[in-house]
């Protein structure tokens, strides 16, 4: 029997359910706001890392990681910045941030804590890597990468709190996310993940590339990035599985972003690397 269709979820309750998520993507957008002024100083770094509590312990833990090395041990967020310099406080956020945000699996999706960690994570090392081939900031791809779940989390728990009873994302009825969405909450997790990063005000570019990533238009880079980056978690077998059939490289996506083949491996191979470097900052 086909699931009635819902009505949709309000912009008031969708905010009030985001508002409840840790605080940790608002330091991560000011952190890679930060980055792209030449005069940002360490302090002004420190400071923006120190605006969540929860968020510094956990840098200040990875930062004493053997990944780093270095002499003694790293007791504040000045040394931790220090200790890991202006690019590497960027991806240590990141870790923490999406450790955070991901408290707890999103029933609704069928999807455990650390399967969207780990996906996330690699989403945005991977967006990373192939935006430095590119015209789009590696910072902000990085944001966009771990930042594009957001939607899924409000909806996971508006479904805590309303309709518990109706039917939660079923691969074998529904052939993505987005169509399970539009039929229970009346909304998508990327139309959720734009109304709730344009309120906290983060960077219209950022918040255009989330919102048209699963099917980036033909003319716009950041989108076509943040798609490219899905077909290398794909590939590495941390794919959301509601989001398969988004990944596919295509010679269309590939001109968008003005890549080769060639590039879109390498940036895999660094990503990997790089996930592989950090991923230990998840647990």
């Amino acid at each position: 029997m086909a699931m009635p269709a819902a009505f949709a979820v309000s912009r008031d309750v969708i905010l009030l359910h985001a508002g409840k998520l840790p605080a940790a993507p608002q330091v991560l957008g000011g952190l890679c706001e930060l980055l792209q002024d030449v005069n940002t100083d360490l302090e002004q770094i420190a400071e923006q890392v120190r605006m969540d509590p929860a968020l510094s312990a956990r840098v200040i833990r990875m930062s004493n990681s053997v990944v780093f090395g270095g002499r003694g041990a790293v007791a504040s967020v000045d040394e931790a910045v220090s200790r890991v310099g202006f690019s590497e406080i960027v991806r240590l956020v990141g870790v923490a941030t999406v450790a955070g945000l991901v408290d707890r699996s999103l029933t609704a999706y069928g999807l455990t804590a650390d399967r969207l960690r780990e996906s996330l994570l690699l989403h945005a090392l991977a967006s990373e890597a192939i935006a430095g081939e590119t015209s789009v900031e590696p910072h902000t791809a990085y944001a966009g990468g771990l930042l594009r779940g957001i939607g899924m989390m409000v909806l996971d728990r508006v479904a805590r709190g309303r309709d518990a009873k109706a039917p939660n994302y079923d691969p074998a009825k529904f052939t993505s996310y987005a169509a399970w969405e539009r039929q229970r909450f009346g909304v998508t997790a990327c139309e959720v993940a734009t109304m709730v990063l344009d309120d906290w005000r983060f960077p219209a570019e950022l918040i255009r590339g989330i919102e048209r990533h699963l099917a980036p238009p033909e003319d716009e880079v950041f989108p076509a990035v943040l798609n490219l980056a899905g077909s290398i978690v794909a590939a590495n077998g941390l794919c959301l599985e509601g989001e398969q059939q988004a990944w596919q490289v295509t010679e269309e996506k590939l001109a968008v972003a003005r890549l080769t083949a060639g590039q879109l491996e390498l940036a895999s191979q660094q990503a990997r690397a790089a996930f592989e470097r950090h991923r230990h900052g998840l647990y």
